[in-house]
């Protein structure tokens, strides 16, 4: 069912042109024209932040509250934000089960990247070529990293996609803002607490394993707050474009589903 909107203001109202459209599968036979980049990028920023910077700790600065060193934190922070702001996006403008969609793309994206690189270290090296050891080092992912990696992610995304679309619908569209922070604090929660603890216990000291979670956990949420204006931006243009503004009043929250 669609529903002819033209109110406009500054926070998170439709452009003139824009339909509010109260249940996704009224939609399947529209032609979204950004819908694809948005995936391909969100699965680019999930494959760059979980190849290169995952399990790489780096030190800013010197800070200790209570004993932590909360200037540590994982290298990946700087990106892997990224997919929550493209995943925020995604529901507020498609809805629920497109992003639910591209969730599961990233998903078994995830995999193919943990198994290439497996495979890829394990190959025999060529005769004269030294790079063996530095090459795994840096590739040479642990199956508990992926498993971590990818329970996470999974859980924390869908997570955050249902936060975004439910609170959209109990507050009626308005503040983006309090739907695209609120959403991360739960989605990224989720995700720390399942990816640190699996992924590095036991490799790392409790002691760094519970300050790098924490810390990565606030900077991710304060990325979140700093990039918000970018989120109205981007979202502001993507309805604009594609004409339509989703809402999940109809929806069937299941995670375990493709269909959008």
């Amino acid at each position: 069912m669609t529903i002819p909107e033209a109110r406009t203001d500054a926070d998170g109202a439709l452009p003139h042109a824009v339909r509010k459209v109260e249940e996704a599968s009224a939609l399947s036979a529209h032609r979204f024209q950004y819908y694809d980049f948005m995936m391909a990028a969100f699965v680019a920023v999930l494959i760059c932040s979980n190849l290169i910077g995952a399990a790489k700790l780096v030190q800013f600065a010197e800070w200790e509250v209570f004993g932590w060193q909360v200037g540590v934190f994982g290298a990946g922070i700087l990106f892997f934000p990224l997919s929550y702001v493209l995943g925020d996006v995604l529901t507020e403008v498609y809805g629920y089960a497109r992003a639910r969609r591209v969730v599961w793309a990233g998903f078994a994206a995830v995999l193919f990247m943990a198994f290439m690189t497996w495979a890829v270290v394990a190959m025999p090296p060529a005769p004269g070529w030294g790079g063996q050891e530095a090459y795994k080092e840096v590739f040479g992912l642990t199956p508990r990293i992926v498993l971590a990696s990818v329970v996470a992610f999974w859980a924390g995304e869908l997570s955050n996609a249902f936060v975004m679309a439910r609170m959209k619908v109990w507050s009626r569209g308005k503040h983006l803002w309090q739907r695209t922070i609120g959403s991360t604090v739960v989605g990224q929660g989720v995700d720390s607490l399942l990816f640190y603890p699996v992924a590095f216990l036991g490799v790392w000291t409790t002691s760094q394993v519970l300050t790098v979670l924490v810390t990565n956990y606030f900077l991710k949420v304060l990325w979140e707050a700093i990039l918000t204006p970018v989120t109205y931006k981007v979202v502001a243009m993507l309805k604009r474009a594609e004409g339509v503004d989703v809402y999940d009043s109809e929806t069937e929250f299941t995670p375990f589903s493709i269909r959008s």
